[in-house]
């Protein structure tokens, strides 16, 4: 929005020119989604405990945990806010990318939303049934799907490419409705699982949304497109303002959520930031790279999986709990020690991530 303004002031002062800079409106978009985060933070979290919408805990769950029954939850509304805002102020709002990246956003809040509302009205852990949660999660996606295929149908934006491989990149026809799809909703899941301790989510979100910011500059960017060897796609680089909206939303958010947290996201948060990076993934084609730096989140969802599949096949757990962020607490890790391992194991994963574009 504001580019718009400050077009039309260059013409009494040049020096607005500066916001036409993608490297300015991706810091200003960092910093303003910080601040509303870290003003409003306090602020909802009042409204939420008059509200009584506090944290439903698991009764087969770390004792630990049961201390955390009444924490403020649904705070990432705040996260969603702080995003939309600082987005809309600072990114090209003609740029088509953008709305589809917050189309999944909110569309997914919103899912989020009434699943963590059933659940503190309820006062159960159930939340949305399952059925129809993963029907407005498919809807929302495929919506948001179609529309970016038809955009960039047969042209660099519906290629795969394949990571330590520069020659290799096929179009994918009708298949990037079908990867697209898995990535989004499988990413929305993923961080959703991960979303267990406190800060925990929000940091590898930090962590993997400011290394596609890096990205998406570069994938826009036709000379550094083509030195790095992948395609280049020119509405990428207004994501940079969605990636470091983010960032800023998430370092506010976790002024409130680090140990020992006073707000939960919910999943009104965890599914919203979890397919907002897989959209981003998508339209900047990296979805091989978001497995590799989200690992944790895949470490995750695949604990769950091994889990559940190993006792319906053996009747035998393989962790002691899962995701696997609980194992480690059953095994006696005090809950900031998991939390900062897990979030070294991000930030390691994320820098490789990054590392393998140049071992092309």
């Amino acid at each position: 929005m504001l580019v718009w303004f400050a077009e039309y002031l260059q013409q009494f002062y040049s020096g607005f020119n500066v916001i036409s800079y993608i490297t300015v409106r991706s810091a200003l978009a960092l910093l303003t989604a910080l601040f509303i985060s870290l003003l409003i933070g306090p602020y909802v979290i009042r409204r939420l405990q008059l509200l009584k919408f506090g944290q439903e805990i698991r009764n087969d769950g770390p004792e630990s945990h049961l201390s955390k029954k009444g924490t403020p939850t649904m705070g990432g509304v705040m996260i969603l806010f702080s995003v939309g805002v600082s987005t809309i102020l600072w990114a090209n709002l003609a740029n088509p990318y953008i709305w589809f990246s917050l189309f999944v956003l909110f569309g997914y809040g919103a899912v989020g939303f009434v699943d963590d509302y059933r659940k503190i009205t309820r006062k159960n852990t159930d939340g949305l049934i399952a059925r129809w949660k993963y029907f407005w999660l498919s809807a929302i996606a495929l919506i948001a799907i179609i529309g970016m295929y038809l955009l960039g149908k047969d042209t660099n934006a519906t290629r795969l490419v394949v990571p330590f491989f520069k020659e290799i990149m096929p179009q994918l026809g009708i298949f990037y409705i079908v990867l697209a799809y898995f990535v989004i909703v499988g990413t929305s899941n993923a961080v959703n699982l991960t979303d267990g301790l406190d800060g925990l989510a929000i940091m590898p979100t930090v962590f993997v949304a400011a290394a596609f910011a890096l990205i998406a500059w570069a994938t826009g960017n036709i000379e550094w497109s083509k030195y790095l060897y992948i395609p280049y796609i020119k509405y990428t680089s207004e994501l940079v303002v969605f990636c470091t909206a983010i960032v800023g939303a998430g370092l506010g958010f976790l002024w409130f959520n680090t140990y020992p947290a006073q707000v939960f996201m919910g999943d009104v948060g965890s599914l919203a930031l979890g397919g907002a990076l897989g959209v981003v993934a998508v339209l900047v084609r990296q979805e091989f790279l978001l497995v590799i730096m989200g690992g944790v989140f895949v470490m995750e969802t695949l604990s769950v999986i091994l889990q559940v599949g190993s006792y319906k096949l053996r009747k035998q757990r393989i962790f002691r709990m899962a995701p696997i962020h609980h194992h480690f607490e059953l095994k006696g890790w005090p809950e900031p020690r998991v939390i900062i391992r897990f979030w070294i194991i991000s930030l390691v994963l994320v820098l490789f991530g990054l590392v393998t574009l140049k071992l092309r």
